[in-house]
């Protein structure tokens, strides 16, 4: 399975956030489209709309297990997808920002 470090990422990279809603709200890559991987399968049409046409999705969730399941998913749908290593908790110890949605500093849990 394709994974990256959150080291490799730029702000054009399309971000897909697996994380439940209450991980969410907590804190979130600014930017990143926001799919549950409960509601996933439901809601896959938002992500097909959102996705850029050619270029890869990037997905993650707290630490990478959870996002490497939808991403493996993806890559049977014929979706060039990524997951991403250490997720938000490596992401936020790289000083990425993570935004609370509301304009202030969000937390990972």
């Amino acid at each position: 399975m394709p994974t990256v470090g959150v080291d490799v990422l730029t702000p054009e990279d399309f971000l897909l956030d697996v994380r439940e809603d209450d991980e969410w709200a907590a804190g979130h890559a600014e930017g990143a489209l926001h799919i549950p991987m409960s509601e996933f399968v439901a809601r896959y049409g938002e992500l097909t709309e959102a996705a850029p046409d050619s270029g890869k999705v990037y997905v993650m969730c707290r630490v990478g297990g959870r996002s490497a399941q939808v991403a493996q998913y993806l890559i049977q749908q014929g979706i060039d997808a990524v997951n991403v290593a250490g997720g938000m908790q490596a992401w936020e110890a790289a000083g990425r920002p993570v935004s609370d949605g509301k304009g202030g500093v969000g937390t990972v849990i």
